[in-house]
């Protein structure tokens, strides 16, 4: 009996949940209103469901990169890694941004801002040994600059999302950054960074201690550390049979 690949499982259920919402979107692209109206509550424009749109595609996008990548520069990505990778896309575009999770969840941005930051933790730690790994790069390197990496790695990644937030936030005239109140009333002084710098902070916590226990499993012969690891596929070239 075939056993279950449950990554492939996974990653088809989060591709089939993100293909359904881009056709409900489309619709109501076409249905929304483009003002909100002069009385009554607050609607979502087609402005919204525009950058929605924008943002699942991007989602299905970012599923298919790591496959394309590890076929360009030929590695194998370990499934846990996989699976880490789309819960948090899931959690983020599908739950977060379409079903509305950011605003009717408490902290949901924040439990997923210390889960991205110790999966990119993990991530940085990876690349350092698939470079290792490749006998055309001469470079062993200590688990503490290892760490180091993997911990700068995660954080800059990070920062480039809230770079993300603050580009689009401009450009659409959205609230990601919760720089207003939920009324449009903006906000002025700390209180307008406080999701940002506390977005950036979570990302520290959950990259840190990835990288503590990380560099702990490297000092100690990794064998928790070789689950997150790339493989790297064979280099030498077969030769051509005639």
């Amino acid at each position: 009996m075939r056993k279950i690949n449950w990554t492939q499982w996974i990653a088809l259920f989060v591709f089939a949940s993100m293909g359904i919402s881009v056709v409900f979107t489309i619709y109501e692209i076409f249905t929304a209103p483009i003002k909100q109206p002069a009385t009554g509550p607050h609607v979502t424009l087609r402005g919204d469901y525009i950058f929605l749109l924008f943002e699942i595609l991007l989602g299905i996008f970012i599923l298919l990169l790591p496959s394309i990548i590890a076929r360009r520069f030929k590695f194998e990505i370990p499934g846990l890694v996989y699976i880490l990778f789309i819960v948090f896309l899931y959690g983020s575009i599908y739950l977060g941004t379409v079903q509305k999770f950011y605003s009717t969840v408490p902290h949901w941005d924040k439990i997923l801002h210390t889960f991205s930051g110790a999966m990119l933790g993990a991530i940085g730690f990876s690349f350092v040994s698939l470079l290792n790994a490749n006998n055309k790069v001469v470079m062993k390197l200590k688990p503490g600059f290892i760490a180091v990496f993997a911990f700068c790695f995660a954080v800059t990644m990070g920062a480039f999302w809230e770079v993300y937030e603050y580009t689009f936030d401009g450009i659409m005239n959205l609230n990601m950054q919760r720089y207003n109140l939920s009324n449009g009333t903006p906000l002025t002084g700390r209180a307008a960074l406080e999701d940002t710098m506390t977005d950036i902070i979570v990302d520290i916590i959950g990259a840190l201690f990835i990288v503590i226990v990380g560099y702990f499993s490297l000092k100690k012969g990794r064998p928790w550390m070789e689950r997150f690891e790339f493989k790297r596929k064979n280099w030498k070239k077969e030769p051509k049979t005639k």
